[in-house]
């Protein structure tokens, strides 16, 4: 693949679960141009790449200046604030973010006015919740004409080994107050399950970005004894001395598999439609997703501006490519 845009590929986060599928794909697509990047300089060096801390704006700036020709930056680690983001954007330098804060996703999609003015592209929604149910859930809502509603559930494999990141995340929306109830959904090869509402980031995009006016989504794993678990410690998960406890305590349990699947149900009067995908690795596909994206970013066919996913035409096709490349299974909406 001829590259439009000249220039390197920072993975910011490039050496972790994500990130390592994000730096492979990319390698392959664009050899000699990408750079992983974490904290620990050494682990970085080992995979030739360098030393970048996002909880340091000033820092990744003097990164990007030193490095000289970085055209794109991958964030596959979550940083506390806009400020890597904006030292990107306003500076011209692409930007795909994995990021699952709705707080954050808000603060970043603000910078629309500035990235574009300064010719640079930011993508939000990059994964696979938010990301590839983004993707279904317009499916979903285009099938029925326009939704009033859409319900979007996500199970993930439990017994996969997620990041310390992911698990703090995961805890961090426990203390989240429900505001919708549990639904049960059946999902391809896990049969009918109960899903809990969880503050996926989705849920408070996809209002503003397909004009459905009542989103929810909902978690649950593929253990059914640990979804129990999970949401019967929601109370307690309000404290942060019981998230710390908690978040140790799922690091270090791994029931289950590493299969995950989602849906969108869209409903419109008496209109329904029900879109799923199913997989396995769901960090291994989320790198997979923010490669695809970076890809086709890197070949200039995305436009200025921040963006969610399924926001952009050119990525519509993004479900059939992964499942080509037997990354994931379609399952065709009713």
């Amino acid at each position: 693949m001829t590259s439009v845009i000249s220039g390197r590929v920072l993975v910011a986060g490039g050496y972790g679960a994500v990130g390592s599928a994000v730096s492979a794909a990319l390698g392959e697509w664009l050899p000699g141009r990408v750079v992983p990047g974490g904290r620990n300089a050494e682990r970085a060096r080992e995979h030739g790449g360098v030393r970048v801390d996002v909880t340091d704006p000033g820092g990744f700036r003097r990164v990007l200046e030193e490095l000289g020709d970085v055209a794109a930056v991958v964030l596959c680690v979550e940083p506390p604030d806009v400020g890597i983001a904006r030292a990107c954007l306003e500076n011209g330098v692409h930007l795909v973010d994995v990021g699952a804060t709705p707080k954050l996703v808000r603060a970043v999609s603000g910078l629309h006015g500035k990235a574009s003015a300064a010719g640079a592209t930011g993508v939000l929604s990059v994964g696979v919740a938010p990301g590839l149910t983004n993707l279904l859930a317009r499916r979903a809502h285009e099938a029925v004409g326009g939704a009033e509603r859409l319900d979007l559930t996500v199970l993930l494999g439990s017994g996969e080994r997620h990041g310390g990141d992911a698990v703090r995340w995961t805890v961090e929306g426990l203390a989240e107050p429900a505001t919708a109830r549990a639904r049960r959904a059946f999902l391809p090869g896990h049969g009918t399950r109960t899903a809990h509402p969880f503050p996926f980031s989705d849920q408070h995009t996809l209002p503003h970005t397909l004009g459905v006016p009542d989103v929810t989504t909902r978690l649950c794993l593929d253990s059914r004894p640990l979804t129990a678990a999970l949401f019967a410690l929601r109370r307690a998960a309000r404290t942060p001395s019981a998230r710390r406890l908690l978040t140790a305590a799922f690091q270090r349990v791994h029931l289950g598999g590493d299969s995950f699947a989602i849906r969108a149900d869209a409903r419109n009067a008496d209109r329904t439609s029900s879109h799923a995908l199913t997989g396995n690795g769901q960090s291994r596909v989320t790198g997979l997703v923010a490669a695809h994206v970076t890809r086709a970013l890197m070949a200039g066919t995305l436009p200025p501006g921040v963006h969610h996913i399924e926001e952009l035409p050119s990525l519509a096709g993004l479900l059939e490519t992964l499942a080509a490349e037997e990354a994931v299974a379609l399952h065709p909406g009713s």
